[in-house]
């Protein structure tokens, strides 16, 4: 079978299935927005606690996810009584079990962060990444950028590392 044959037996979505799946399956719309507001926010924001709120909405959507996942059409409980019929229709608590540990350590990860960023703030006064690099840097506690060598006391130079010794 050729990429050719799998794309030409492929169904092809028009507009009006692109916008039946959007009524139709409102959660997953509302995961992919999450995630990628998420994603904009951790990538987009300088601020610290603004990529942190993003991780959270990120970790949301993934949650939102794994539930939407899980669900049965016309699915019951797992717990199976004694005497029921064999092959009926089960929600796997699996997924649910998953998300109930995935919370627990996405509230860990939000409070070690905001802990940082207090730490952070107090050290140097500010949450912004770019002000934060450029006194890191202006300090020595960060390392030098792509293209800076390091001299013998370990700092970086823009000159190519050539010293007048």
């Amino acid at each position: 079978m050729t990429a050719s044959s799998v794309l030409s037996a492929a169904p092809v979505i028009g507009a009006s299935g692109v916008l039946d799946v959007l009524a139709t399956r409102h959660a997953y719309v509302v995961f992919a927005l999450l995630l990628c507001i998420g994603l904009y926010m951790m990538i987009a924001n300088p601020n610290l606690i603004k990529k942190l709120i993003g991780l959270n909405l990120f970790q949301t959507a993934i949650f939102l996810l794994f539930v939407v996942s899980a669900y049965v059409e016309g699915g019951a409980i797992p717990i199976i009584p004694a005497g029921t019929e064999q092959g009926a229709a089960y929600a796997s608590p699996l997924p649910h079990v998953i998300v109930l540990t995935a919370i627990v350590v996405g509230v860990s990860l939000t409070a070690v962060g905001l802990a940082l960023c207090i730490r952070i703030y107090d050290e140097y006064g500010t949450l912004r990444a770019d002000t934060l690099r450029d006194l890191m840097r202006e300090e020595g506690s960060l390392p030098a950028e792509v293209g800076q060598e390091p001299d013998a006391a370990g700092v970086a130079r823009s000159d190519g590392g050539e010293t007048n010794e």
